[in-house]
């Protein structure tokens, strides 16, 4: 996590972030769809997208480098923005965000 003020960021914090190999095994984890559907939407999945928010949600943007739809949407509902990005250094998707630049590809999105 960073902590922007005034355009500068003045802490970084590393958390944990619960993903797919916590929850793997459980029912319903699956990413196979049928062409058309998307992935991650039901009850099972947004229970597991309230856990993944519960460690951001005092954030006010997610940036990714890819994500489901499901999560995306589940992050969009705990009150944190998912941004996904092609860029690979966070402080420059952070700078980019600054000014305003930076893009929300939700054509990554699966």
């Amino acid at each position: 996590m960073l902590t922007v003020e005034d355009g500068n960021i003045v802490s970084r914090e590393r958390r944990e972030k619960m993903g797919h190999a916590h929850f793997a095994g459980s029912h319903g984890e699956q990413h196979e769809t049928q062409a058309g559907e998307r992935h991650g939407f039901g009850a099972e999945a947004e229970d597991r997208h309230a856990k993944m928010a519960a460690a951001i949600r005092d954030c006010q943007y997610l940036v990714v480098g890819g994500m489901g739809a499901g999560a995306y949407e589940s992050m969009k509902q705990a009150g944190v923005r998912p941004l996904v990005t092609d860029m690979t250094a966070i402080d420059d998707a952070l700078k980019a965000q600054l000014a305003g630049t930076l893009k929300d590809h939700t054509e990554y999105l699966h």
